[in-house]
């Protein structure tokens, strides 16, 4: 509020020497008034503050070309501008951008807000987990199911997943249908319920090949294993471990999840000595009883002392606007103290008024170090100079907020006011295996493209990377050896840009 009344300050003075010139021309001071303005508006924007060094410089020069390029052809044609339309039918066209390309090969640090049965590509998910042995499907009206059985059993019509192959009744191809049926439907469905069902039915199928215990080390292997491509180096994870199981029924603890999860994280890092590592938000879903929710918290407190390196915090999670509202939860919440680190979604939500955005400011009240999403904090003036004073990161998640129908085109998304203030902000992925995103790339392009200030540089991608250290639930020690590693990479991606000679991709 200062810096502004201080802007608002200068400006006024300047326009009252204006009107008090009465002699020649207006324009000259006019124009340097309005430079004036233009000037104080940079200094505010997300990146501002750092300072380029001259390899960087070379670097931006690269990059900023590429960018000019792009979003000139879309200010001409505004049919040919990608951010502008649904990212699930331009995912290809992103891919072919040139910016995409040199953001693809940065060293973006983390990923904050994922979600445990969105880590891996659906490809992978098809083309691997299916064909295990011991798995089952069955259609139950007309929703494809999957399990891991010994002997098959329960209501369902369960058929060896070997059977339905040999037999053409169920492949690949149909595989793929079923999932990309209720894509469709997340295309054309303008009901956010509609388009959160089908959300949801493509979650259920995934659930049912991954609560498999060599399926689930698999798959948590192979999602930072995409990570890792997409050259992003640590990662938060939202979710439980409960239903893991084992193909003679036994359904493993907890604790025990944790462990087996723990390994695979371990075995991943002496496979990729420059991963930093993973942690775990515990999260559950926002429309559990209150039996269920003091469940989870007791589970919570077992596993953050058993795990206190690998549990990084608490969370609820689901559709917002059909959940329970926080203050619903606050009274368990406060009774867990200093002790539980919280990273609340909040404001996920087109509605002004609800209980649903007023979740901001339980978010706010209940410490939470990061707000998920956030879409309607400009309408929470007071709320939104909290998180701005507070140092509370938000956790934008682009591409899932327009697939969801919360924004159309990003141009109009809300976070360009964060950016334009220069808000604490990190960019994560959300769900990116529901809709086809790969690693974090996706969501950068459609921020840096679409959300920002075509003014936006380097250095706002730059500060992107740091946030999501700084932000993250890591100690200090652990920051200080990311920061170690990220700063190799960043020099190498920087020498690689600044060497590049037409920057073209």
């Amino acid at each position: 509020m200062q810096v502004f009344s201080f802007v608002n300050l200068k400006i006024c003075v300047k326009i009252l020497a204006i009107l008090q010139f009465c002699c020649g021309s207006f324009l000259p001071n006019y124009l340097k008034l309005r430079n004036e303005i233009e000037f104080d508006e940079d200094k505010l924007l997300f990146g501002s503050r750092i300072e380029l060094q001259n390899g960087e410089q070379r670097a931006n020069k690269c990059l900023m070309s590429a960018k000019y390029q792009e979003i000139d052809r879309g200010f001409q044609n505004p049919s040919t501008f990608l951010p502008a339309k649904n990212f699930l039918e331009v995912q290809e066209e992103i891919r072919n951008s040139s910016v995409y390309k040199l953001i693809r090969r940065m060293p973006k640090g983390a990923v904050l807000h994922v979600h445990l049965p969105s880590l891996t590509s659906l490809d992978f998910i098809v083309e691997k987990l299916t064909y295990l042995p011991n798995l089952y499907a069955c259609l139950d009206n007309n929703k494809l199911r999957f399990h891991f059985f010994q002997n098959p059993h329960g209501e369902c019509n369960w058929i060896l997943m070997n059977d339905l192959r040999a037999n053409n009744v169920l492949n690949d191809t149909k595989i793929k249908q079923y999932l990309t049926s209720s894509m469709d439907k997340m295309k054309t469905e303008f009901d956010q319920n509609a388009v959160w069902n089908a959300f949801r039915e493509i979650l259920g199928v995934v659930y049912g090949l991954i609560l498999y215990r060599p399926a689930f080390e698999l798959y948590s292997y192979q999602g930072l294993q995409e990570l890792y491509d997409d050259n992003v180096m640590y990662v938060e994870i939202r979710g439980t471990c409960d239903g893991l199981y084992e193909l003679n029924g036994h359904t493993h603890k907890p604790m025990e999840c944790i462990r087996i999860f723990k390994d695979t994280v371990d075995k991943f890092i002496r496979d990729h000595p420059n991963f930093w590592g993973a942690k775990i938000i515990y999260s559950t879903s926002r429309r559990t009883s209150p039996e269920s929710f003091d469940y989870h918290i007791k589970t919570f407190k077992i596993l953050k002392s058993a795990f206190p390196n690998l549990i990084g915090g608490f969370d609820l999670h689901g559709q917002e606007d059909l959940g329970q509202p926080l203050l619903d939860f606050a009274e368990k919440l406060l009774e867990l103290g200093e002790e539980a680190q919280f990273y609340f979604h909040a404001g996920e939500t087109n509605w002004y008024g609800q209980p649903t955005d007023e979740n901001l400011i339980d978010a706010v009240l209940l410490k939470s170090r990061r707000i998920g999403h956030g879409l309607a904090l400009l309408k929470h003036p007071i709320v939104l100079e909290m998180v701005k004073n507070r140092s509370i990161a938000i956790e934008l998640n682009p591409i899932s907020n327009q697939v969801l129908k919360y924004v159309g085109d990003m141009r109009n998304h809300p976070a360009s006011y964060f950016f334009a203030k220069d808000f604490p902000v990190v960019v994560s992925n959300d769900d990116p295996n529901i809709w086809g995103a790969r690693g974090l790339s996706d969501d950068f392009y459609e921020t840096f493209i679409g959300i920002m200030s075509l003014k936006a540089d380097l250095r706002a991608l730059k500060q992107l990377a740091i946030n999501s250290i700084i932000f993250s639930s890591m100690s200090e020690d652990e920051q200080t050896k990311a920061f170690v590693k990220w700063k190799v990479a960043w020099e190498e991606y920087i020498n690689f840009l600044s060497s590049t000679q037409k920057c073209t991709f």
